[in-house]
């Protein structure tokens, strides 16, 4: 593994602070990352961001196959000259946005162990993106400034706590891998990461277009998060009145002058079952 600083001179290219580029530069904590996932010769591996291929490489020595999508074109380019360097034959570098990527289209019929080192300011769009994409995900290893996965596993009633909680919460289980200082990245970030490992549900309490709305209830819930319920519902995209709130809050059991902050997942579930569907303004 070259060090990240040393071949980003090489190339004569600087890490792009607007893209979150901060590389892993530590070899033995990219090798404990791939084997966190439990990596096999059967498996074929999405990785989010590969960047300069601190992960790719030992992921490509245990997979079958991996699919790495990198957004930035110039560390495309740099990363498919590694890959050659390295004899490495099995990974398929896709130059394009994660965001906007068909996972189905590269899944190939296959569930897929997810990995990655996700930049800060599209993290909890990649985990949304995933979660509607949980059918393809075997599991998932991730790595994130450690502020956003502590939101991820926050219990309720705290600031930390919001709407990636709930979601993540309703349909994964989170475990904590390890805590990586900044002196292992590349530039040097200003904060620790953490490697947390997600494992969706097989089921979960909702489905298809229900559970479509309950993401559109607690996204509303959220979406106004230091007023009460009652008038965080009302008014925006969930089409109820504050009358309308209110008697779905009462009949969740819910005391409508609290805050979303303070539900739990259950009590979010009782009050999508209250709204649903949405015939509560008489």
């Amino acid at each position: 593994m070259t060090y990240p600083g040393t071949l980003l001179k090489q190339q004569r290219l600087m890490a792009r602070k607007e893209l979150g580029q901060n590389f892993l530069s530590d070899p033995n904590a990219a090798r404990m990352i791939v084997m966190s996932a439990g990596i096999s010769d059967r498996d074929r591996v999405l990785e989010i961001g590969p960047g300069l291929g601190a992960l790719t490489i030992p992921a490509a020595g245990q997979a079958k196959t991996v699919v790495a999508v990198e957004k930035d074109t110039r560390l495309a380019g740099v990363l498919l000259d590694e890959l050659k360097i390295e004899g490495i034959d099995n990974v398929e570098l896709i130059n394009n946005d994660i965001l906007r990527q068909d996972l189905a289209a590269l899944a190939q019929g296959e569930k897929m162990i997810v990995i990655g080192n996700l930049p800060y300011n599209i993290s909890s769009q990649v985990l949304f993106k995933l979660v509607e994409n949980r059918h393809l995900v075997k599991r998932a290893v991730l790595m994130f400034q450690k502020e956003l996965a502590q939101r991820i596993a926050a219990p309720p009633g705290g600031r930390e706590y919001g709407r990636l909680s709930v979601v993540m919460q309703y349909c994964s289980t989170v475990k904590k891998i390890a805590d990586l200082p900044p002196h292992l990245f590349f530039p040097k970030p200003a904060v620790e990461s953490r490697v947390i490992e997600v494992t969706f549900f097989e089921t979960t309490a909702f489905s298809g277009a229900k559970e479509l709305f309950l993401f559109k209830v607690i996204k509303a819930a959220f979406s106004k998060r230091r007023k009460t319920l009652r008038n965080s519902l009302a008014g925006g995209e969930l089409g109820i009145d504050t009358g309308g709130s209110i008697r779905a809050l009462e009949s969740a059991g819910i005391d409508p002058v609290r805050r979303a902050e303070t539900l739990d997942v259950k009590e979010y579930l009782r009050l999508a079952d209250a709204l649903w569907p949405l015939d509560i303004e008489g």
